[in-house]
């Protein structure tokens, strides 16, 4: 039997996530509504945020920096 607990990613909610990113989580909550350009999950009726997900988000939305 493999342990896979250290292979989850850590899930944060919509107010974590939000404050991890710097924005309101109004705005996630728009985001989601009008397309989500943010990965998240939906666990029942509750919203999730991989971390893994909002640090690639962040990457990719990277302006001025030369490649």
């Amino acid at each position: 039997m493999t342990d896979t607990h250290n292979t989850l990613p850590k899930l944060r909610t919509t107010v974590q996530a939000a404050q991890y990113l710097g924005v309101s989580p109004k705005w996630l909550e728009r985001d989601r509504m009008n397309g989500a350009t943010v990965p998240f999950i939906r666990v029942g009726r509750h919203v999730r945020y991989s971390e893994t997900d909002l640090a690639a988000f962040l990457s990719a939305n990277r302006e001025g920096v030369a490649a």
